[in-house]
């Protein structure tokens, strides 16, 4: 079986992002970006995933977060992508309800070949510290390039750090699902191909 693993650099005049990641290894994250909670929620995806993810990331937060947050979920995405390869014997599906305290998030996500992102998240704004509303461009981003469907509903919560946590650990469950291999080598889809 080709080894499911992928390595994608990204160079632009605003960041400079490099990803490294492996379906079948379950290494301790190692995430160096300039945004230190997208670091934490990130080591929260690949924990909960069962994936090696290497990341380092560098960028124009000097202005704001935005770019940096794109730019990593397009090269995640890119990399998801490319190391399921033909997709040959994967599970294709996950889904997961996740409490994190008071939070509870929702994930449902298909590695279908086609991208579709419903996100449904109220989180307050805040006036200092993480924007809470580039988590949604982040998924964008990474949806969009791995062509993956991504439902993310919250289904309810108060603090914007819980309700964070809730939906990458959800998605990390989720992708686990998705990405586990079966005894049957096929590709999941009466079409024959995703």
């Amino acid at each position: 079986m080709k080894r499911r693993k992928s390595k994608i650099i990204r160079q632009t005049n605003e960041t400079n992002v490099k990803v490294e990641i492996n379906l079948d290894k379950a290494d301790k994250p190692k995430i160096s970006t300039a945004i230190p909670f997208l670091n934490h929620m990130l080591e929260l995806f690949a924990s909960h995933a069962g994936v090696s993810l290497k990341i380092e990331a560098s960028g124009d937060t000097c202005i704001d977060d935005h770019h940096l947050m794109e730019d990593v979920g397009i090269v995640l995405g890119k990399a998801i992508k490319e190391s399921l390869g033909d997709k040959k014997g994967i599970a294709r599906y996950g889904h997961v309800l996740l409490p994190m305290d008071e939070a509870l998030s929702y994930i449902a996500l298909d590695l279908s070949g086609r991208f579709f992102l419903s996100y449904e998240v109220k989180i307050k704004f805040q006036k200092t510290g993480f924007n809470y509303d580039l988590i949604e461009e982040f998924f964008y981003a990474l949806a969009s390039n791995a062509l993956m469907t991504l439902h993310i509903k919250m289904i309810r919560g108060r603090n914007n750090h819980h309700i964070a946590e809730s939906i990458f650990k959800a998605f990390g469950r989720a992708f686990r699902q998705a990405i586990a291999l079966s005894k049957n080598k096929t590709i999941p889809s009466t079409k024959g191909i995703l």
